[in-house]
């Protein structure tokens, strides 16, 4: 088993450019196998979650083949046929994403039994959304004990209102409406820069698409999946890495450009970091766009109006996304005044806190879904485990911020989310390590 093994104190400097987008990519490259053409997706993340779907998507019959030896950062796809569309529970369970395979297969096949997926144990994640939103294009669901029976004899253009925002419930949605007859208006639909991600790369096979970016979308399908194009995408760049390198660049007093991004997927997440004290800096260069954390940030919280205590809560986009609730926390240990952190999403996201409070982070854990924390905090290294992909990675900040070593055990939930993340810390002066434990 590897672990990290972290030297805090050392400040992040230079520049960096995020990966792809890996909550855009998962559902992309499942969507992939809906067309008969060759499909080629560029800025792949080649994180282990992504590993894990090219063994799900080789095993449904299509090929993957890379655009150089070795590098699968640029994948071309072709899927001349499914082979089966009983997908594999031993590869399912591991990866959340894999249930963004549930529409496309319908789409492509007809038919498809999606074992229960897994992934980081964050608390319960519905299906229910997905299931509802596949029986209103027509489809008949079967629900078993290990998985879930979904079949169809013709897909119907329809209305749909989702019963929660659920992100890959939309693309499963969206998937699905892209083959279907007719039109379809999705309505409480997510609306994530990966969603609008999904939504381009259906546009650009052909299928008719009103509302990216917004909570209603309307699709005019191609009535088969036959009637797609040939297609070729790049996955945006991953705001939720970006916002994991700011809290870096600040919490370890170092100066930072991040490279090529996109403004408008930062907006919340720009406003967040300004209530803890850390500005952030565009910078524009020959059409491109980074971003810059500059040295000598103040790590202060600023107070509601009267003095009051500042609130950080998480919401379906555009508001602050869930998967950066953990890396907010761990950042306002450093900071000076109180917060409260309410994640209203998953019940159980917040239980790494007790991993903080060891390293002396000052942290009540009111219930699952509050903790207030009250800065700064002077952090000492500790020997830890990541629980799931963002708890790790705040971990990881944490140990960096950290006096003297820490050692993170069960990175492997931290690689299924960021790729040779420890290769491209040291290049900023991280000292940071990878060992067998």
């Amino acid at each position: 088993m590897q672990q990290f093994i972290i030297e805090g104190g050392h400040p992040l400097r230079g520049e960096i450019t995020p990966q792809g987008n890996k909550n855009e990519a998962l559902p992309v490259l499942c969507a992939a196998v809906m067309n008969g053409h060759a499909v080629t997706i560029h800025n792949i993340p080649y994180i282990e979650d992504i590993k894990n779907l090219f063994k799900i998507l080789e095993f449904i019959g299509a090929k993957i083949t890379p655009q150089a030896p070795d590098d699968w950062h640029t994948v071309t796809i072709s899927t001349p046929g499914i082979i089966t569309n009983q997908l594999p529970a031993d590869l399912i369970s591991p990866l959340r994403g894999s249930v963004t395979l549930m529409g496309p297969l319908l789409a492509r096949t007809g038919k498809v039994f999606l074992p229960r997926p897994g992934g980081d144990k964050i608390g319960r994640r519905r299906i229910d959304t997905h299931l509802l939103a596949m029986a209103k294009l027509g489809a008949e669901v079967e629900v078993f004990k290990d998985g879930y029976l979904v079949h169809a004899q013709e897909l119907r253009g329809t209305d749909i209102l989702l019963d929660e925002a659920s992100v890959t419930g939309t693309e499963n949605a969206l998937a699905v409406a892209a083959v279907a007859k007719g039109e379809t208006v999705i309505e409480n639909a997510a609306s994530e820069p990966h969603v609008q991600g999904m939504c381009r790369f259906l546009q650009k096979q052909g299928v008719h698409i009103e509302g990216i970016g917004s909570n209603v979308l309307r699709i005019l399908g191609v009535d088969g999946w036959q009637n797609l194009k040939p297609v070729e995408h790049s996955i945006g760049p991953d705001y939720l890495e970006i916002g994991s390198f700011v809290s870096m660049a600040a919490l370890t007093k170092g100066e930072l450009l991040i490279k090529d991004v996109v403004p408008r997927d930062l907006r919340m997440i720009q406003m967040v970091f300004e209530r803890l004290g850390i500005g952030l800096e565009y910078v524009v260069d020959a059409g491109r766009t980074h971003v810059k954390v500059a040295a000598g940030q103040k790590l202060k919280i600023k107070t509601d109006v009267h003095g009051e205590i500042p609130k950080i809560d998480d919401a379906p986009w555009p508001m602050f996304p869930a998967d950066l609730v953990s890396i907010a926390l761990v950042t306002a240990t450093q900071c000076e005044g109180t917060v409260l952190i309410h994640e209203k999403m998953f019940e159980s996201r917040l239980y790494f806190t007790d991993k903080l409070i060891g390293m002396g982070a000052k942290i009540v854990l009111c219930d699952p879904h509050r903790a207030v924390v009250i800065g700064p905090s002077k952090l000492y290294g500790a020997v830890m485990s990541s629980p799931d992909i963002r708890a790790g990675m705040a971990l990881v900040i944490a140990a960096m911020a950290a006096e003297g070593r820490s050692t993170i055990q069960n990175i492997i939930q931290i690689d299924r989310g960021y790729e040779n993340i420890d290769i491209r810390l040291r290049a900023l002066g991280a000292q940071i390590s990878r060992v067998s434990g």
